[in-house]
């Protein structure tokens, strides 16, 4: 399989960190990056609005092996229960840019890029009418910033507010660092939050494309693997893990003005 070159704006990390996507069980990752709860926090509409770190969990073992069935007993580590559980291990999703199918929303300062297929039902895109609609609408006063920032909370990546003037998307600085989303509202548990241009490769050493976000999948209910694609919420998948949300922790982004 061919490797994939970066989108543009997007960095590969320059640190060691990857993850290895294994045929038939966990994810396998190498470099020790930080590994935390990271919360879908609302405001006081009950819009989802920022995300609040929780318990960190670590990654000192070279590789550190996590589920991605859903059913280990030892979340988020695997413990080998793949081997007997009832689930589909098989990667389906083709090594293609976000870009690829992604829908276009312009604006008259920003394009909206919307690939729905990457979707994993966070909700930061709701607030003030919806992302799409403060797109098309970026010339009213606070509108582009509101846009940007919900885009740029998106934590898959399914969709990207672009400068119209430099060519480049909006994106939080992330460095390399992995989450493992928490979402009380629904009362569900989400995926495998990888930021900061994390390496994302199968077994046999294709590579999928580098970006600064992006969501694997840890229920193994994903239509989509690797990636999520919101079928934990239809599960009411748990992963039960114990901790609470201790602060916000946006990182700094080049925020459209």
């Amino acid at each position: 399989m061919s490797e994939l070159k970066n989108e543009a704006g997007k960095r590969a990390s320059e640190t060691a960190v990857s993850i290895t996507v294994t045929d038939k069980g966990p994810y396998l990752v190498f470099g020790h990056p930080p590994l935390a709860m990271q919360f879908i926090v609302p405001d006081a509409a009950g819009e989802s609005w920022c995300f609040r770190r929780g318990a960190a969990f670590p990654t000192d073992r070279e590789p550190t092996a996590l589920c991605r069935c859903g059913r280990s007993a030892d979340k988020p580590y695997c413990d080998g229960t793949h081997l007997r559980a009832d689930w589909e291990p098989a990667v389906t999703s083709p090594p293609e840019r976000m870009s690829a199918h992604a829908t276009i929303t312009a604006g008259e300062r920003i394009t909206l890029h919307d690939n729905e297929k990457y979707c994993v039902f966070a909700r930061f895109c709701h607030p003030g009418g919806g992302v799409w609609e403060l797109t098309e609408k970026d010339a009213l006063p606070g509108n582009r910033k509101q846009a940007v920032r919900e885009a740029s909370l998106c934590p898959s990546a399914r969709l990207t507010a672009w400068d119209n003037r430099t060519g480049r998307p909006y994106e939080f600085r992330f460095e390399p660092s992995l989450g493992l989303i928490e979402d009380p509202a629904l009362g569900v548990s989400g995926g495998l939050w990888v930021r900061g241009g994390i390496e994302i490769r199968r077994e046999d050493g294709g590579a999928f494309e580098v970006r600064n976000r992006a969501v694997l999948c840890r229920c193994g209910r994903s239509g989509n693997k690797p990636y999520c694609d919101g079928s934990h919420v239809a599960a009411r998948w748990r992963d039960e893990l114990k901790g609470e949300p201790e602060g916000e922790t946006l990182p700094r982004s080049a925020a459209a003005k």
